[in-house]
C-alpha cells in the first residue's frame, strides 16, 4: 500500500498566510516561505499554496512568491489561484512549482484540464473542488466558496479525471475550519468512484480525524491548515500516531 501523505495547506492573501472558518473570518498566520520551510523540516510530504482571492479579484498568482518558495523547499509543492490558461501553468512550472491546482477556471472551461494534462502530464494537474452539502447533495462552488454552480461533486470529479487530471483535492465547505472531522462518507464515495488519488481537506481537528480520513474516508492524503499553523498538532507526532494505528506513512 502506498504511504498516506500529510499536506499542510497555506492559504495566501496579500502575500501572507491566512486562515478562516467556513471560508470566512480570515486572519493572518505568517510568512508563507518561512512556514513552508518549517513544515518541510518537520516531515510534511507535500505543501499546497492557494492564493484564495486571486480568482475572485481576477488577478494572477505571483510568480516571484513561487520562486521564493521553491528556493526554500526540498519537498513537492502545489500552487493554485488565478490559473486560467496554459500560459499560467507554464509560468508557475518555470517558477519552480511541482503541480498546479485549478478550481474555478476548470469549472468554467473544463477543456483547460485536457490542455494542461496533455501539455505537462496528468501528474502536474490537481483539480480542486470546493463543495457544500445542502438540500441532500454536494454542490460545487467557485471563487473561494462564493458562487454556487449547477455542478455536483461526484460527477464533476469523474469528468475531471476523465479529462486527465492526476489528483482531486476535495474541500468540504461544511467542515472547513470547524475541526470536527473530515467529510469521510463523501470522501469514501469519491475515492471508491475514482482511480486517481483523492486529497481530503476541511475538518481536521485532532489526530483521530486523520485516522478516520484514511480508514473510513479512504483518502490518499490528508490536508490541513490551522492545526499546523497554530501548533495544535506537530507533524512528527501525527505521523507516529498514524504509524501506531497501522496506517502507512513516511517517517523521518
Amino acid at each position: 500500500m502506498l504511504a498516506k501523505r500529510i499536506i499542510p495547506c497555506l492559504d495566501i492573501r496579500d502575500g501572507q498566510t491566512v486562515k478562516g472558518i467556513n471560508f470566512e473570518n480570515i486572519r493572518n498566520v505568517g510568512d508563507p516561505v518561512e512556514l513552508g520551510a518549517e513544515y518541510s523540516r518537520q516531515g510534511a510530504d507535500e505543501l499546497v499554496y492557494l492564493d484564495i482571492t486571486a480568482s475572485h479579484e481576477k488577478r494572477k498568482l505571483f510568480s516571484d512568491l513561487v520562486k521564493r518558495i521553491a528556493q526554500n523547499l526540498n519537498i513537492p509543492f502545489t500552487v493554485g489561484g488565478g490559473i486560467n490558461e496554459m500560459s499560467d501553468a507554464e509560468r508557475l512550472l518555470a517558477a519552480g512549482a511541482d503541480k498546479i491546482s485549478i478550481n474555478s477556471a476548470a469549472v468554467r472551461n473544463p477543456q483547460l484540464i485536457d490542455q494542461i494534462a496533455k501539455g505537462f502530464g496528468s501528474q502536474f494537474v490537481v483539480v480542486a473542488i470546493d463543495a457544500k452539502f445542502e438540500d441532500g447533495k454536494w454542490t460545487v462552488f467557485l471563487n473561494g466558496g462564493r458562487i454556487p454552480t449547477d455542478k455536483e461533486l461526484f460527477s464533476w470529479a469523474k469528468e475531471a479525471q476523465d479529462r486527465g487530471c492526476g489528483e482531486i483535492l476535495f474541500t468540504s465547505m461544511n467542515h472547513d475550519g470547524v475541526k470536527q472531522g473530515f467529510a469521510c462518507e463523501a470522501l469514501s464515495q469519491l475515492s471508491l468512484s475514482l482511480n486517481i488519488p483523492v486529497i481530503a481537506s476541511g475538518g481536521a481537528g485532532n489526530m483521530d480525524h486523520f485516522v478516520d480520513v484514511f480508514t473510513k474516508g479512504n483518502a490518499d492524503a490528508g490536508l490541513a491548515a490551522s492545526i499546523f499553523h497554530f501548533k495544535e498538532i506537530a507533524i512528527p507526532d501525527l505521523k507516529n500516531y498514524l504509524h501506531k494505528h497501522n496506517i502507512p506513512v513516511r517517517l523521518s
